[in-house]
């Protein structure tokens, strides 16, 4: 036991470690400013010629959330049509059949969101045409188009008075070719190493020990596991994500992808402090969401090698802690380590069943998403937190008698009114779609049977966890929860929807709107934003504004399960 916490303990230190010079590659890449990839400048060009873009191009914030939302239009087009057709295109060596359209909706939502909440198993549910040109193609669009949007908020909060935000393609590209392509080569060589398949054959049938014969899926799985997790994506190759044993053949892999998933979101932070040259507010930015996932974590890991109590009441020993729903080479304390870093993030990938997590896990798996701004998926996650910077500067600002302002921009009105309504958009979409599922499975016996397969506590715990993950735009699941039904295909895409592009609509204008302002010159009287005390401020306003919103259905649900197997 102790070796699995010394191997946690060495992964959070190599995240850190690795982290810190990312970002500052990351803020020269944004900044336009010589860096490692420059000799990819001419490649970039010719994308810009053939898709008829001019890089130099400065857009203002509606301009840069048009040009944003079209092409996501374009790719759900494109998506859903391969997703529904997919049995009569090539790359189909397993004759797998083409999605309903209740599925393909909610799948090529789910991937556009940078979500990949799976209601499919992978091996049978796509073609390794719709894999590679559907799945792993929309990991990186996704991915690079909260990096963009990322990009264009330092812009903004760099400015003294600015119009324009940046060129969106110019963000895009980059993030591709500079920062996911990269990293994606690497992490997948090392998966490949140790054993992570990359073929285009079909399945193999082979003979095991006991002579029975095995059918066993194979694909390019290694390409679509190392940017599902560097992208904060999450979808699995198969159905058992990152639990199967050849998307995650050994502990190695197992601290490859776990890194992978939170080293971008770590890496912003940082990126944040070079860009605008302001290292001491990223620290303090940094240290809010490292003590939280840290807290996290710890608790987490204390209650996975604690055992199950119910276990423990029949005399079994449970040496290597609780182990349900766990796999053997990856262990109790690496699980509770990978359920918080893919909950931290807007990852979604899972290497155990979060559903046989302890309840006060499964219960900080959740809260992780419904607060929703530790680290968050790449680029969404700081600009999520951001909110509640407005927020925190505008309430500091009144409870101290001064102008609220923030980076020499005022805090006025219309600033403060999108970002109260961003802040209560999320737990209004959780709460609605949880008490909405809840009153069908309880009222309709026939179609609460179709997907409640858990009574009481933990039942309820299924379904909030299902519509919080699809707020957060996360993908995992309490998978004892049948969700491959029209309603949830459509309650939970429509959530998607609301939860990604809405966000990014009011955290984008904000940061227009502030960037337009004239600057103000700080004083003696400026709110300082790079404190102690205003990092505690902002933490205070994001765990009460979660905790009003969310104690009560985590009280009906994770925390009546502990306190009755206790």
């Amino acid at each position: 036991m102790n070796y699995e916490i010394m191997g946690v303990a060495l992964q959070v230190l190599i995240l850190v470690l690795l982290s810190y010079p990312l970002g500052r590659y990351i803020a020269k890449v944004y900044r336009g400013e010589k860096s490692l990839l420059d000799f990819l400048t001419p490649f970039e060009n010719l994308i810009y010629k053939i898709c008829s873009i001019d890089p130099k191009e400065q857009m203002d914030w509606k301009r840069f959330l048009k040009v944003l939302l079209t092409l996501n239009l374009f790719w759900f087009v494109w998506g859903i049509t391969l997703l529904v057709v997919q049995n009569v295109l090539p790359l189909n060596p397993d004759n797998n059949l083409g999605q309903s359209v209740s599925q393909a909706f909610n799948t090529c939502i789910s991937f556009m969101v940078n979500c990949n909440l799976q209601h499919y198993s992978g091996e049978t549910g796509l073609t390794y045409f719709t894999q590679l040109f559907v799945v792993m193609l929309f990991q990186f669009i996704t991915a690079a188009t909260g990096m963009a949007a990322f990009a264009a908020v330092l812009k903004g909060m760099s400015s003294k008075t600015t119009k324009t935000l940046g060129n969106f393609w110019v963000y895009l590209v980059r993030s591709i070719t500079r920062i996911l392509i990269p990293l994606s080569l690497f992490a997948g060589a090392m998966l490949i190493v140790d054993g992570t398949p990359m073929t285009l054959e079909g399945k193999q049938t082979i003979t095991t020990l006991e002579g029975d014969e095995q059918v066993i899926s194979q694909g390019p799985v290694a390409a679509v596991v190392a940017i599902k997790q560097l992208g904060t994506n999450g979808g699995g190759f198969f159905g058992a994500n990152a639990s199967h044993p050849l998307e995650n053949p050994s502990y190695f892999t197992n601290m490859v992808e776990c890194i992978s998933i939170l080293l971008i979101p770590m890496a912003l932070i940082w990126c944040l402090g070079f860009y605008l040259k302001r290292r001491k507010f990223a620290f303090y930015i940094f240290g809010v969401m490292f003590l939280a996932y840290i807290t996290t974590l710890t608790v987490s890991v204390g209650q996975e090698i604690g055992g199950n109590p119910e276990i423990a009441k029949l005399g079994i020993s449970q040496p290597n802690g609780s182990m349900e729903g766990k796999e053997v080479r990856i262990g109790s304390a690496a699980t509770a380590l990978w359920a918080m870093t893919t909950t931290v993030t807007s990852n979604g990938s899972v290497n155990g069943m979060h559903d046989s997590l302890t309840p006060v896990s499964g219960m900080l798996a959740m809260l992780n998403m419904q607060i929703n701004c530790w680290f968050g998926g790449v680029g969404v996650g700081f600009m999520n937190y951001y909110i509640f910077i407005i927020i925190a500067v505008f309430i500091s600002g009144l409870m101290v008698g001064r102008t609220p302002e923030f980076l020499g921009k005022k805090i006025e009105a219309k600033e403060m009114k999108i970002a109260i309504i961003l802040a209560l958009l999320h737990p209004f979409l959780i709460l609605c779609g949880t008490a909405i599922a809840a009153h069908l499975a309880t009222n309709n016996t026939m179609l609460g049977s179709e997907w409640l397969t858990n009574p009481s506590f933990h039942g309820l715990s299924q379904m909030l966890y299902e519509f919080t993950s699809s707020a957060a735009n996360n993908g995992s699941g309490f998978e004892g929860l049948g969700d491959n039904t029209p309603f949830w295909n459509i309650s939970t895409g429509i959530v998607l929807i609301l939860s990604r592009y809405l966000p990014i609509i009011g955290q984008i204008a904000i940061v227009g709107i502030l960037a337009q302002k004239k600057y103000v010159p700080e004083s003696a009287g400026t709110l300082k934003t790079d404190t102690v005390t205003f990092s505690v401020m902002t933490f205070a306003v994001i765990f009460i504004i979660a905790a009003l919103a969310f104690f009560p259905a985590l009280t009906l649900g994770p925390i009546a399960e502990y306190l009755t197997i206790r």
